[in-house]
């Protein structure tokens, strides 16, 4: 946006506008999380202690 179209939107407006750029990243951030989760990845990070004894 440029500085002079956001001087003439309402606080609505800017916020509506905000609201959109922000479900707009999370959806792509949900895409890309879904999916590069495959096989191992779905262990959410945590790693499985050794059985040596």
């Amino acid at each position: 946006m440029s500085e002079e179209s956001r001087k003439n939107m309402s606080r609505e407006e800017r916020l509506a506008a905000k609201l959109r750029e922000n479900l707009r990243r999370r959806k792509t951030q949900a895409r890309a999380q879904a999916g590069g989760e495959t096989g191992e990845s779905r262990d959410n990070g945590l790693s499985k202690p050794d059985a040596q004894s």
